[in-house]
Parts: structure tokens; sequence; C-alpha cells
């Protein structure tokens, strides 16, 4: 969870000095959620996401170094400097990247855990987007698929509250993860800044969609500390809305759960935090120092058919 708080820190300051430009979501206040799933989940289950990716990235065990030079458009990025902030990519950790297209990402989920029904795995996949996806219609098309054909899919909405700038209560009717009920397919509500009651919850839902092939639609209540984007002014909310969810930092809260609980000394969390700190450091360096793809990349993977009728 550090690490990818400490990343996100570095990547927005990276950013600002103009070291890579386009779009940047950052991650930072969501932790709890991307490093939960990632404890419950076995690592050949298939995960897809939107464009806020870099801490789930990190979590799926994408290394510090592979995530920034991609944020850097550097040839030793995750997806090879091709993808940037909002594409990170990796098929080895079936990590199937981060989607720039809103909702996107939501059928391409039911897609894997299809795949995965069919060849006979216990894998399962999971979906994450954002709560402005939610009312795309791509999700009602996919929810009804995922419940008729008892796909082993989890659906995850990280809502953080405000979309990309509007409030949910805004532009959702009801509660979200209501929107299942309609299809029979199980929900629930989670606490994405506490991770020990989202791991107790994912426990229960990784198991039955594993072995029933159920498929399940989670509402996870996070709260994201930093606007949509990095262009994001964040007039919608109030200076005394911020503090009151920064007491609830997931990060701060286990923090002082382990100490209260004596479960490791103050020094060795920072020592933890001091590693983190060298890590992100040596990735911003790793970055900076890489190259950038040959032109010649441009024309690789990318899919061509000489003889294509309609080339003619």
């Amino acid at each position: 969870m550090y690490l990818q708080r400490r990343f996100e820190e570095r990547a927005a300051q990276s950013y600002q000095r103009g070291k890579f430009g386009g779009f940047c979501h950052l991650y930072i206040g969501q932790e709890a959620v991307s490093t939960s799933f990632e404890h419950v989940l076995n690592g050949d289950d298939d995960m897809v996401s939107g464009y806020r990716i870099h801490g789930i990235g990190l979590t799926r065990g994408i290394s510090a170094r592979a995530c920034m030079a991609e944020l850097y458009g550097k040839a030793t990025g995750c997806a090879k400097g091709k993808g940037g902030s909002m594409h990170f990519f990796d098929a080895e950790k079936h990590f199937w990247g981060g989607h720039g297209i809103v909702g996107g990402q939501i059928p391409l989920g039911a897609g894997l855990a299809f795949a995965n029904k069919y060849n006979g795995t216990k894998r399962l996949a999971v979906s994450f987007f954002g709560d402005g996806a939610v009312d795309q219609g791509a999700l009602n098309e996919t929810f009804n698929m995922a419940q008729l054909w008892k796909l082993p899919v989890i659906f995850v909405v990280e809502n953080n509250g405000y979309s990309m700038g509007t409030a949910v209560g805004r532009h959702s009717a009801g509660e979200l993860h209501k929107r299942a009920d309609a299809y029979g397919m199980k929900n629930a509500v989670l606490n994405g800044l506490d991770l020990f009651s989202m791991i107790e919850k994912l426990q229960e839902v990784a198991a039955d969609v594993r072995e029933n092939s159920n498929p399940w639609f989670l509402e996870v209540r996070t709260y994201r500390y930093r606007g949509h984007s990095m262009s994001d002014p964040q007039n919608y909310r109030s200076k005394e809305e911020m503090e009151e969810f920064k007491q609830l930092d997931p990060i701060e809260r286990l923090k002082s759960y382990i100490i209260k609980e004596k479960i490791a000394e103050a020094s060795a969390l920072e020592k933890i935090e001091e590693e983190v700190e060298a890590e992100v450091l040596d990735a911003v360096d790793f970055a900076e120092n890489s190259p950038f793809p040959e032109a010649s990349a441009l024309y690789e993977d990318v899919y061509v058919e000489n003889d294509f009728p309609f080339t003619v």
C-alpha cells in the first residue's frame, strides 16, 4: 500500500516537472482496494481495469521501474512505452490492461471469465471500473450475459464518490450495487478504506465465484485524495470533506493498528518506508535514463493482413 502511495506522489511530481504528459489519474486513497484483491486472489486470476490503473498494476506485480518507465513513454515500460499512464499491461501476470474507454473493460472481464469457464479452469476474472462507468449501457448487457451463463467474474466498482467531477448522487439513481438485483446477481457493499474488512468479504466472494461460478457485483466505497486527473481543480468538494476523509486514510489506519497491536515496532515500519522510498526513487532514475522506443517500434505488435479484400 505504501509503495502505491509513494509511487503516485512521485509520479505527480514528475508530471508537474513536465517529464511526461497526457492524462494521469492517481490512485492515492484507494490503495486498500487493490491490495485486498491481490491478497485474496491467485496469481493466475485475470484482472482488467479502467484508466486509474497504477496501483492495481503495482499490486499485480509489475515492477515500479516498468510502471514509471511506462509513464515516461520509455521502451522499458510495461507496455513498451506505447500505453502511458492509462494502459499498463502485463500478459504474463494475467493483467489485461487499463482501458481509456469508460466502461469498456466491463465486457472484457466477462470475456476473460467465459474463457476460463470454457477451458475448465478454476480461475476467475475481475473487472475494475469507476462509479462513472456504472451508467454505461455495456454494464447492463454484460451483467445479463454473466448471470445467464454463470460466468466466474467479479465486477468491482471503485466508488470514490465523484466520477469525473460529478457527485455519484447526481449522476446515478439509487445505490450502485443494487443494479445487480435486476439480474439476480449477488452483490455487496464493501468499505474500501479498511483493508481487513475488504479481505474478509473478498475471501467469501472469491470462493463462491471459483467453486460455484456465481458472478458478483461489489460496490467498494472508497475515496480519492487527488482529483480525477492531474488537471482537475476539484471545485466540486470542500476542504472540510477532504480533511474528514484523510482521517480515514487506509494506510495510516493500518499503520496505527500494527503498532497498537504490537505486530511490529514503529522502527520496523519506518525501515519499510525507507526501502519503498528508495525503490521509487530508483524507478524514477530508471525511467529518466531509459531510451525512448525506436521509430520502427511503431510497426511492431500491429495486426496486418496484406490481402484483406477491402484494402484492394
